[in-house]
């Protein structure tokens, strides 16, 4: 398969990749669209099996980007960038610098941030070579870590989908997240606070322990969330959670979680609809965390101190769009995978027509 023969390419502008063999990196830029403004998505560090892998992990990202930023109202495109290693044993400054200078290098097409096992401290050292990073602290527009943002919103969405499918509060409603790291943990933290009960499962122990008895949480085995009592699945790992397989076992009447690319087939997304499950569409509900560096690539670009005030309105408006696709997908009688991907296309091919007729 040729990356142009890739059911993820799906209209690119362009995919780019970078090794530098003094520091061991090995990274792909993908650069899905800029009919909306620059490029913007997070690193992603992970130690794929192949480098075909990390492409295409890399251009489903990329295009999930485009999506979310077009359904959170943002002037930004869609862009992703993987880095090929094991974050919890091959991080240097000098493999971020070089990192830095990759970003440098798509000459301001592409805005990176934090994702998958990069932290805003790997970051830091990338900014040295590049202004095209966000989600930092350490000056006026600075936004900071968005995962707490990503968690509001993901917070924000599963009471939506509770009032709507279940029509109450969630005040003793039980909720299983799978994946606790750093949206999960916040999220578990919010929810916790409102008065739900969590199933939790990690494939890091210690941390799964320290958010459990935090939350007073159940905790699972990774494999065994699927198969939890619950009303609601957050999954908030990495994608692919939701199949044909781990449908048969999964229970809650509503999925709606933190992580990108829940589905793992648009087969799968249809038969949630046949099942009966509500599903918050994954770049709806979890756009929190990119309208934050949007935020902060605003303030940049303007000279301006970050205004919090901007975020939460814009959360606000999210609401509003997940409300939208939950009520077209019910009148309708479609699955809100398939409503949510026409109305970002139809924002996107939108801004292109835009563009040619300037």
């Amino acid at each position: 398969m040729t990356l142009f023969d890739s059911p993820a390419f799906e209209g690119h502008e362009g995919v780019h990749a970078f090794s530098d063999e003094k520091s061991g990196l090995k990274c792909i830029i993908a650069v899905h669209s800029t009919a909306r403004g620059p490029a913007a998505g997070g690193c992603r560090m992970w130690p794929y099996a192949s480098s075909e892998e990390a492409l295409v992990d890399a251009l489903r990202l990329s295009r999930a980007m485009s999506y979310k930023n077009a359904m959170a109202d943002l002037e930004l495109g869609g862009g992703k960038s993987v880095i090929i290693g094991d974050s919890r044993t091959q991080k240097t400054p000098q493999l971020f610098e070089a990192f830095g200078r990759a970003v440098e290098d798509v000459g301001g097409k592409y805005w990176t941030a934090e994702d998958v096992g990069v932290s805003p401290v790997d970051l830091a050292y990338a900014r040295t070579q590049t202004r095209y990073v966000a989600g930092l602290d350490g000056h006026a527009a600075a936004s900071g870590d968005p995962s707490p943002v990503t968690a509001e919103g993901v917070f924000r969405g599963v009471r939506l989908c509770v009032q709507r499918a279940l029509k109450r509060d969630l005040g003793g409603v039980r909720v299983a997240i799978q994946g606790v790291g750093h949206v999960g943990e916040y999220l578990a933290k919010k929810l916790h606070a409102a008065g739900a009960r969590l199933i939790l499962t990690d494939v890091n122990g210690e941390t799964l322990r320290r958010v459990g008895a935090e939350t007073n949480a159940e905790v699972v085995a990774p494999s065994a969330i699927f198969d939890v009592e619950a009303d609601v699945f957050a999954p908030c790992a990495l994608g692919g959670a939701i199949s044909l397989d781990t449908l048969s076992r999964i229970r809650a009447k509503i999925i709606a979680g933190a992580a990108n690319n829940q589905l793992a087939s648009a087969d799968a997304g249809r038969e949630l609809f046949n099942r009966g499950v509500l599903y918050a569409p994954d770049y709806v509900i979890n756009g929190g965390g990119i309208i934050n560096v949007a935020g902060e690539i605003r303030a940049l670009d303007r000279d301006e101190a970050f205004d919090p005030a901007w975020v939460d309105a814009k959360l606000d408006r999210l609401m509003l769009t997940l409300e939208e696709v939950l009520d077209q997908a019910q009148h309708e009688r479609r699955p809100t995978h398939e409503v949510a991907n026409e109305i970002a296309k139809a924002r996107i091919v939108g801004a292109v027509r835009k563009q040619a007729a300037a």
